[in-house]
């Protein structure tokens, strides 16, 4: 476990977040799988694997996309995976619910999935996974760290509740809470707010810092990019909401975006030069 981790209350600060004075441009790439009647991307692996979930007939299915080729993720659960996390060694974070419809976590690795539960937890949802297989989720309304077997409560001080979304390879967190942002580093926990906002969640972050999320004004959810004291606002042209969820170590970004008619649609976006 990350030494910082040691003291988890002891630091409460504010991360400064400005606009850039020239805002990086994207191009947007629908990720769809299988013609399906929604869809989300979600996490994203330095060589451009992605994975996420999309609905159909048959209920909620996990996706892989890597290569070009789109393989469909059912775990043990009934009609309903979520796929969420994945690093670069393929394991993949999620949850499923099982036939009380009780929602469990679950690791994927090697083709093998194993159950994740928090303890005395009546959800768990695993989020994120990095290269060390630290895992980073949410139970019963408080973050978590799972690392060498051991669970850690992340909770941040003062908070009505917490998420834990993302951890990036040195063990910075990102998260939410009681509609603010955070990340947790060996500083402590930093609030991250947007300026003019209402509500802040951020829900990755790569290896160089870069932090991605939602926010919420002018009356829909916008994506975001904070990078090095920047903000990018992340809006997928024509949508009516975007959320952005994963970014890896080459700026690509996956996420969610809705569109005139309310569909949700997962999305690619890269940066351009």
């Amino acid at each position: 476990m990350k030494t910082f981790l040691r003291g988890l209350a002891a630091l409460c600060l504010s991360v400064g977040v400005t606009s850039q004075a020239r805002a990086q441009e994207y191009t947007f790439t629908t990720i769809e799988p299988f013609g399906s009647n929604g869809s989300t991307a979600s996490g994203i692996t330095d060589d451009g694997q992605i994975v996420g979930n999309y609905g159909d007939g048959n209920g909620i299915h996990g996706f892989l996309l890597s290569g070009g080729t789109y393989s469909t993720l059912d775990g043990p659960g009934i009609r309903y995976t979520i796929a969420w996390g994945i690093n670069l060694s393929g394991e993949i974070v999620g949850w499923y619910n099982d036939s009380s419809f009780r929602l469990h976590g679950f690791l994927l690795s090697d083709g093998d999935y194993t159950t994740l539960d928090a303890p005395d937890s009546t959800y768990t949802l695993p989020s994120g996974i990095n290269a060390g297989g630290q895992i980073v989720g949410t139970y019963n309304n408080h973050g978590f760290l799972l690392s060498e077997g051991s669970y850690t409560t992340l909770d941040v001080p003062g908070s009505n509740s917490t998420y834990a979304y993302g951890i990036n390879d040195v063990g910075e967190i990102v998260g939410g809470y009681d509609g603010h942002g955070f990340l947790l580093s060996q500083d402590g926990y930093a609030t991250i707010d947007v300026p003019d906002s209402t509500g802040t969640a951020a829900r990755g972050i790569n290896n160089v810092g870069q932090i991605v999320g939602e926010y919420y004004a002018a009356g829909k959810w916008h994506g975001f990019v904070w990078s090095a004291g920047g903000l990018t606002t992340l809006d997928v042209p024509g949508s009516i909401s975007t959320t952005a969820f994963g970014i890896n170590g080459r700026g690509e970004i996956v996420g969610q975006y809705r569109d005139a008619s309310n569909n949700a649609h997962g999305f690619l976006a890269t940066p351009m030069k």
